[in-house]
C-alpha cells in the first residue's frame, strides 16, 4: 500500500481474514481500504448491505484497491443476534435479485448439498475424521442430505457469526466480510443464526420477521447445514492449533446432533 503512503494517507491495518484491510486517514477524512476485494462489493454497497463504496482503483502493482466510507461502530452482541433487525437484513440479502445476478455474472454456481458434503469428506484430517462426534454427524449428513432445486438457491453469506455484523454509531446495521459468499440454500445462514443465538422457543417469531414458517422441511435443512458448518470450523481450528476452540465446536456439534433427534 506504499502508493497511499506517498499520497499522504496514514494507514492502520485492521482485522479480517484476508489481512489486506486498512483504516486510512488524511486531513480528517477516514476510509476503509481493501486490496483485491471482489467486484461483488459494488453490488453489496448498492443494496446497503455494507458501508458505501467510494471508489475502486488499480495501483502500480496491478492490485485493485477499494475504498468504503469508514463507519465508527461495534460488533453485535450475541443477544442482539436475536433481534428483528438481523432477521430483516437476512431477508433482504436472501431475496435480493441484484446480488444473485452479480454472483452469477462472476461465474458462481450453486453450492448444493452434495458438493458441501464432498468438500468435507475430502478435507478432514485423520484426527478430526476419527472423532466419534464428527463420525456421528457425517453419518447424519449422508443419510439426510437435502434435495435442493438450483432455482431455490439465493445469495448466502456463509459466516454469519456476530463478529461480522457492524452497528454504526448512526444506528446503521451492516453485514461485512463477504469473502465466503456463495449461491446456496438460505438455510445455511439461518441455521447458524438460530442454533447459535436464538432460543428454540423464539425460532418461530424470528422466522416470522424473516418471512418463512418454521416447518419440518426448514428445520431439517437448517440442522443439516449447521452440522456442515460446525465440522468445517472444527477442522479450521485444528489446522490452526487452536484446540480449545476446536473442542468448543465439538461440543456445539454434539448439541446440534442431539437436538430434534427425530428430524
Amino acid at each position: 500500500m506504499e502508493h497511499f503512503y506517498q499520497l499522504g494517507w496514514t494507514l492502520d491495518p485492521v482485522g479480517g481474514a484476508s489481512g489486506e484491510a486498512y483504516k486510512a486517514e488524511q486531513d480528517g477524512r477516514k476510509l476503509f481500504l481493501k486490496r483485491n476485494a471482489s467486484p461483488f462489493l459494488a453490488a453489496l454497497s448498492a443494496e446497503g448491505i455494507v458501508p458505501k463504496l467510494v471508489w475502486t482503483k488499480r495501483i502500480e502493482t496491478g492490485e485493485v484497491v477499494t475504498a468504503q466510507h469508514w463507519k465508527n461502530g461495534r460488533e453485535l452482541t450475541r443477544e442482539e443476534m436475536c433481534s428483528e433487525r438481523v432477521a430483516a437484513l437476512m431477508k433482504k440479502i436472501h431475496t435480493s435479485r441484484p446480488l444473485l445476478t452479480m454472483l452469477k455474472k462472476l461465474g458462481m454456481k450453486p453450492m448444493l448439498p452434495d458438493l458441501l458434503l464432498n468438500k468435507i469428506q475430502t478435507s478432514l484430517s485423520p484426527k478430526v475424521n476419527a472423532h466419534h462426534t464428527v463420525r456421528a454427524a457425517i453419518q447424519y449428513l449422508e443419510n439426510e442430505m437435502p434435495v435442493i432445486d438450483e432455482a431455490f438457491c439465493t445469495v448466502c453469506h456463509g459466516d454469519v457469526n456476530h463478529n461480522n455484523w457492524l452497528l454504526s454509531d448512526q444506528d446503521e446495521l451492516y453485514l461485512v466480510d463477504w469473502e465466503g459468499a456463495m449461491i446456496a440454500d438460505p438455510a445455511i445462514d439461518l441455521g447458524m443464526i438460530l442454533y447459535t443465538y436464538v432460543d428454540l422457543d423464539d425460532w418461530e417469531s424470528w422466522l416470522g420477521v424473516y418471512g418463512k414458517p418454521l416447518d419440518r422441511d426448514l428445520m431439517k435443512r437448517m440442522k443439516w447445514y449447521t452440522l456442515v458448518q460446525a465440522i468445517t470450523m472444527i477442522q479450521w481450528y485444528e489446522d490452526h492449533k487452536r484446540f480449545k476452540d476446536m473442542n468448543d465446536w465439538i461440543i456445539f456439534l454434539n448439541k446440534v446432533i442431539q437436538r430434534d433427534r427425530f428430524i
